[in-house]
Order: C-alpha cells, then sequence, then structure tokens
C-alpha cells in the first residue's frame, strides 16, 4: 500500500462531493489571499483537506512521514481536529529548494522528505504551526519585524513586507515571503510561503555552528 493511501483515502472521502476545489497555483494567485487582504470568517473545509485539495504534496508527504514513523497523529489534528491553528504552509518547490540546499550542505543527495531523518522533519513541521488563527493582521508589524513563536517554541521573525527571518537567513539567498495569506478553514488559518523555514537549532547541528 503507498504510502499516501490513508490520506488519499481521507481526501477522497471528504472531497468526493465538492465542485469548488482549487489548485495550488489558484490559491497562490487569488485576489482573496493577499497580505492585504481582511481575515475572513472559518471555513467549511479542514487544513489538511484544503492542502490535499490544493495539491501541497510535499508538506502532506512530510506529515504523513512523521506519522508513519513517530505516531505523531498530525494528519488526524488536521483533518479531523476542531483546535485552531495557524499554518505557514510551503509550496512544493519549496520543499524541492530545500533538499537542493541540503545536499548542498550535507554533501549527499537529498531527494525527498525521507531522506531527512523524522525526528528533524517533525520539528521543521512543528515551526511551521503556532496556535490559534492568527490572521495577516496579528502576523505582520506595521513597522519592524514581529516575532512567532510556533509550537516548536524557536521563534522566527515576520517583517512588514512579508518576509520571515529564521535560522537560514543569512544562508541561502533571500528570505522566505508569504506568498498568499488568510486562507480561511475551518480549524485554522493557513499562509502560503515560498521556503520551507528552519529553526536556529537545526541550521547550526547541521553547518555545525
Amino acid at each position: 500500500m503507498s504510502r499516501f493511501a490513508p490520506l488519499a483515502l481521507a481526501g477522497t472521502l471528504l472531497l468526493g462531493a465538492c465542485s469548488d476545489s482549487v489548485t495550488q497555483s489558484e490559491v497562490l494567485h487569488s485576489p482573496e489571499n493577499t497580505l492585504e487582504a481582511r481575515a475572513p470568517a472559518p471555513g467549511t473545509d479542514a487544513i489538511a483537506t484544503i492542502a490535499i485539495n490544493a495539491g501541497f504534496d510535499e508538506l502532506l508527504s512530510a506529515l504523513v512521514y512523521v506519522d508513519e514513523e513517530l505516531d505523531t497523529g498530525l494528519v488526524d489534528l488536521f483533518l479531523n481536529g476542531t483546535d485552531q491553528f495557524t499554518v505557514f504552509a510551503p509550496t512544493d518547490e519549496a520543499f524541492e529548494n530545500l533538499y537542493g540546499l541540503l545536499s548542498t550542505v550535507l554533501g549527499t543527495d537529498i531527494d525527498g522528505i525521507t531522506a531527512v531523518p523524522p525526528g528533524v522533519v517533525l520539528d521543521v513541521l512543528l515551526y511551521h504551526v503556532a496556535e490559534g488563527r492568527r490572521a495577516a493582521n496579528s502576523v505582520l508589524p506595521r513597522r519592524g519585524e514581529r516575532t512567532i513563536t510556533p509550537l516548536l517554541g524557536e521563534t522566527f521573525q515576520v517583517r512588514s513586507d512579508g518576509t520571515i527571518r529564521d535560522g537560514l537567513s543569512g544562508v541561502r539567498d533571500g528570505d522566505a515571503s508569504i506568498v498568499a495569506a488568510n486562507i480561511t478553514a475551518s480549524n485554522g488559518l493557513i499562509h502560503v510561503i515560498d521556503e520551507v523555514i528552519l529553526p536556529p537549532s537545526i541550521v547550526a547541528a547541521l553547518t555545525g555552528s
């Protein structure tokens, strides 16, 4: 059975009757999901349902991977849970960029999420999720930076232009950016980002600094 079978089955059951499915590209380019948009009311679909529907395949792969290896229950949390979360969701291209960076830093071929230790993947995932329903106006500061404390505990900073200062700032070319905001779910909000962000502790371990 495919690693994605449980998640794919859940997605099929939940989305089979939906006629308003959107692609990742449509999510990114919707005028309703800009940084300036007002916070929307809760949606009808769960965070994981939206991710399945919009084709965030690499993010979903990471969730399934840590569920299978560490029994974390993250898929169920984001698919069926009622607690509210804000997810900074990297695009598939963002994950591909990360694999390329890791391959260069480690000197070995990282061709997918399963080439990374599951404990590290879990920490990275938890670094992308904050408690509560945080719309763009509570994430982006009017000026300077705003500190976000995700579930992992290590913080990152969001600037007024939507760029993010994380453990990779100064290591890669350019910082991550929020490219679509306020995608509403029944159990939270999604802000799409164009790079995977890493906590300083993981970057220090990778670089030996």
